[in-house]
């Protein structure tokens, strides 16, 4: 699939891999992009030294692109900017806050900068900024979500803008890529399904927990915050559900959060840690290496595509 994402970045195929704070590491980042994909390390709430340390790691175990996901609203945003500048790294993804303002930072260092969106206005005033592509996320995805659904919003924002679109949101194999392609897009993100992976960090009960998910198992927490998360339900989303129905003070439920995904993902506290985790849990029934999960995904979305045609 030669379309413009994979002539962008440098890769084989137009599959990328979610920024997942804690778990988009640099071991999984390396083996996506060693199997073709791209790889991306999750900066989340890392220090900057502690991302220049994962960079450098990655560097090391790679020789194809991979990228880093600044979250924005992090504490340590600003030098987490700072290290993917120095250290150059090639490909910059955004979520949680506008990047704007780094833009020229990042093209002066040689980055591609594509965005995480959640609305086709606000896709169509990135694309003024200059930046590369953008990734449009439904609310099916994992951890924070929007309003819209990939199905709806993937079509519009391909509409609103020029620049190549990567759809994200509930995709997990070759049918969901097909059709995420037949909505205009030109490449497809995944964070669910390389958490079931054998390079992903997450703890064995935390991947455990994706495998048994179901169509129906995720819940969206947080809603009253204004930062809403989707995770598996389990214990702290149904106390999360319990605040929000009483019309708790916002930084009383904002503070249940606090160290979750950390509990879920590392220490595998299922019942007590945030297990984000998106709809497309559901369509997750094996650990495989990463390399693997991006061959299958190609090899079925070009058998189903020889079908239709």
């Amino acid at each position: 699939m030669k379309e413009r994402i994979t002539e962008l970045l440098g890769i084989r195929y137009p599959i990328l891999q979610g920024g997942m704070a804690w778990l988009g590491t640099w071991e999984l980042a390396a083996a996506v992009s060693n199997g073709g994909g791209l790889g991306i390390i999750g900066a989340g709430n890392m220090p900057g030294e502690v991302l220049r340390e994962q960079i450098r790691h990655a560097k090391a175990a790679t020789d194809k692109p991979f990228g880093v996901n600044l979250m924005l609203r992090s504490p340590f945003a600003e030098e987490c900017v700072d290290v993917v500048c120095e250290e150059r790294v090639p490909v910059i993804t955004t979520g949680a806050g506008n990047p704007g303002k780094y833009i020229a930072r990042f093209r002066e260092s040689g980055a591609k900068v594509i965005p995480v969106v959640s609305s086709s206005a606000l896709a169509k005033r990135l694309e003024q900024t200059g930046v590369d592509a953008l990734i449009a996320e439904g609310l099916e995805s994992g951890g924070h979500v929007g309003k819209v659904t990939t199905l709806t919003l993937v079509p519009q924002v391909v509409d609103a803008v020029q620049i190549p679109v990567i759809a994200a949101g509930g995709i997990a194999d070759g049918r969901g890529m097909l059709a995420a392609f037949a909505l205009g897009a030109e490449g497809i993100q995944m964070g669910t399904r390389f958490v079931a992976t054998t390079e992903c960090i997450a703890h064995p009960a935390y991947k455990e927990a994706v495998l048994r998910a179901k169509d129906r198992s995720t819940v969206v927490t947080g809603v009253t915050t204004g930062h809403p998360v989707r995770v598996i339900a389990n214990a702290l989303s149904r106390e999360y559900e319990k605040l929000e129905a009483a019309g708790a003070p916002v930084e009383v439920i904002e503070g249940l959060g606090t160290g979750a995904l950390r509990r879920a993902a590392i220490d595998g506290d299922i019942k007590r840690g945030s297990v984000m985790a998106g709809q497309s849990a559901g369509l997750v029934h094996d650990i495989r290496p990463a390399a693997a999960v991006v061959e299958a995904i190609m090899a079925e979305a070009d058998a189903l595509l020889q079908r239709l045609r």
